[in-house]
């Protein structure tokens, strides 16, 4: 049933990555994100970025695929899932991983502006928190840092073609 040469990991993050072209698609910046409850493969929540089309400051694709996935489970607690995402979680998406629970996050590329997960800070894996993620960076993250890249830079102008990911904020 998978693609050959592709783990698990890598096929979610396909999917994310088609949900963060819909963004795209609608001008909102590229980011998907996929809940996937582990045990039978099965995807329980979907999200992309819907910050300019809700008008809501939270509607990052973490936090929508987090909502989607609590309502199927029928609980808060996403327990037995791993969240991929294309972009490294921002602070809040970090901190509602923790706060649902999900023991494995799964992401494309680094945030340098706003990466709460490893980049600026390290909040799914502080010990200080109640709850502790394990994390996987960097999965497909070229694919993922592109789609970034193009929709900045065809935001921007041609001005701005030539900046790399970490001079280009990502501005969720």
């Amino acid at each position: 049933m998978g693609i050959p040469g592709m783990n698990n990991d890598e096929q979610w993050m396909q999917e994310a990555i088609r949900l963060a072209e819909q963004a795209g698609a609608m001008d909102e910046v590229p980011i998907g994100c996929v809940i996937v409850h582990e045990p039978s493969g099965r995807i329980i929540g979907t999200g992309f970025n819907r910050r300019e089309v809700d008008g809501d400051a939270t509607a990052h694709a973490e936090i929508v695929a987090i909502r989607e996935g609590c309502r199927q489970v029928g609980h808060w607690r996403l327990l037995d899932c791993v969240l991929v995402v294309t972009l490294e979680p921002c602070p809040m998406c970090a901190g509602a991983i923790v706060n649902a629970r999900i023991p494995r996050l799964v992401y494309g590329c680094d945030d340098p502006k706003a990466g709460a997960v490893r980049t600026l800070y390290r909040i799914c894996e502080d010990s200080r928190l109640n709850h502790r993620v394990e994390v996987a960076g960097g999965v497909l993250g070229e694919p993922c840092a592109g789609l970034l890249r193009s929709f900045f830079k065809n935001k921007r102008g041609p001005e701005t073609a030539a900046k790399s990911q970490e001079e280009a904020s990502t501005d969720r």
